[in-house]
């Protein structure tokens, strides 16, 4: 399990490594577009079994991930995305099971017609290819872009983060012994088995037609560059600038609720809300008892005049705060003169990730679910709940903010496109 960390640190040929993994699953990926959905579901099955059965393991090498992040240090919320628990190794594999049972979309024909002449057409779902994937600092992911890919007729490329390279061993060698049971190709799901840094650049040249679409899953430093560097279609997100917009006729306790768990719950996910608006009307009843609970709570605010006027502990915001994704227990917080201004500074700060809006005014609900260009909006939920499994998904490689062929938590549908079968009797093109 704690083999060397050199092992592949050294190789004195990364790029002929790189295109040789992209080879081999180039080849599992022509493998796995024809695999029954009974052999793809007994993979997983074996692979949330072999998650299991090494959780001591799997949380050992990740042990030693954390010692050294910290060591280096690393923030605490940081720590947090890197850290896994008895909890989150069992709903790794808890995830796996739910992407085993959800159906298989490869083969299902979407829509048919038939043409004058006679033809008919079918739309039909196919697997992308090969995908890449390049994550930072959270381990789940691996098992996550895992299952999802396989699931959906895909070979993955995973490059994981530095910080978290002996955790991403640990459960990779579980996802491969539930490919070897099921009796499907190991380069199904390869994990790339270096830190060497160029191992990224080589991934978004697409190694010579060897990966089909890129998925960046870290800070937004990563991502920017995965855009402008990769010369393969990307799914990404930029970064999670999350609202919660409080309107005036929210109920006070769960707009406390909502507003707690959606930065406290966890600040370091990308769907921690990061900015706090207030309806203008609402202020002198919301305003304050918001504020006291998040700065009670071990939560840093950093407010407008109004803001700071609610309470003294209250920091002064920025213009950059406004576009901040703090990823870290603090939030900026700002009155807005109702629904429509509310909409307008998401518009102009956010990232269209995720936004929500707590009222019991139903077409104000309406409105704001309506108008703001976000690709997950809520109406009385925490901003927690940007997340693939919370979608019914099983688990996510991401959540797309792009509006082409996916948006939002990029599930095993997302990771399919489609073809045309068109059956003739002999018709020919005048």
């Amino acid at each position: 399990m704690n083999a060397p960390l050199k092992a592949f640190d050294e190789a004195s040929d990364l790029p002929s490594l790189m295109t040789e993994l992209a080879a081999g699953a180039r080849r599992a990926a022509r493998m796995l577009a024809l695999a029954s959905t009974e052999q793809k579901n007994a993979a997983l099955a074996a692979m949330a079994k072999a998650i299991r059965a090494s959780a001591k393991e799997i949380i050992a090498a990740n042990a030693e991930d954390v010692t050294e992040a910290r060591a280096n240090g690393a923030s605490a919320a940081f720590i947090d995305r890197l850290s896994l628990n008895d909890a989150r190794v069992e709903s790794m594999a808890a995830g796996i099971d739910v992407v085993r049972g959800i159906d298989d979309p490869v083969g299902v024909v979407s829509e048919t017609w038939t043409r004058p002449n006679g033809m008919r057409i079918e739309r039909v779902r196919v697997p992308l290819g090969v995908v890449a994937v390049i994550f930072e600092s959270r381990p789940n992911v691996l098992a996550d872009a895992g299952a999802l890919c396989l699931k959906s007729g895909n070979a993955v490329i995973l490059r994981g983060g530095s910080d978290s390279f002996r955790s991403c061993r640990a459960i990779h060698t579980c996802l491969v012994q539930g490919l070897r049971e099921a009796g499907l190709p190991e380069a199904s799901i390869t994990l790339v088995p270096t830190r060497d840094r160029a191992a990224v650049g080589l991934l978004l040249t697409g190694l010579s037609g060897g990966v089909d679409v890129i998925v960046p899953r870290g800070g937004k430093s990563l991502v920017a560059r995965v855009e402008a560097e990769a010369r393969v279609p990307v799914f990404a997100h930029l970064e999670g600038v999350n609202h919660v917009y409080v309107d005036r006729a929210a109920s006070l306790d769960m707009a406390k609720t909502i507003v707690l768990n959606a930065k406290m719950r966890r600040p370091g996910v990308c769907g921690a809300a990061e900015t706090l608006l207030v309806d203008k009307a609402a202020a002198a009843t919301q305003l304050k008892p918001l504020v006291t609970m998040l700065i009670d709570a071990g939560c840093e605010v950093r407010g407008d005049a109004d803001v700071q006027r609610a309470d003294a502990r209250v920091k002064p915001a920025t213009e950059e705060d406004w576009g901040t994704e703090y990823e870290d227990a603090i939030i900026a917080a700002k009155v807005v003169n109702g629904v429509d201004d509310a909409i307008a500074h998401i518009e102009k700060y956010g990232s269209h990730h995720t936004d929500a809006i707590v009222t019991e005014d139903e077409k104000v609900a309406e409105k704001f679910l309506n108008q703001v260009d976000s690709a997950i909006v809520l109406h009385n939920a925490s901003t927690q709940f940007a997340d693939g499994g919370e979608f019914g998904f099983g688990a996510e490689i991401g959540i797309a903010t792009g509006k082409f062929h996916a948006r939002g938590p990029v599930g095993v549908e997302q990771l399919t496109s489609f073809k045309y079968r068109v059956h003739g009797t002999g018709q020919t093109r005048p």
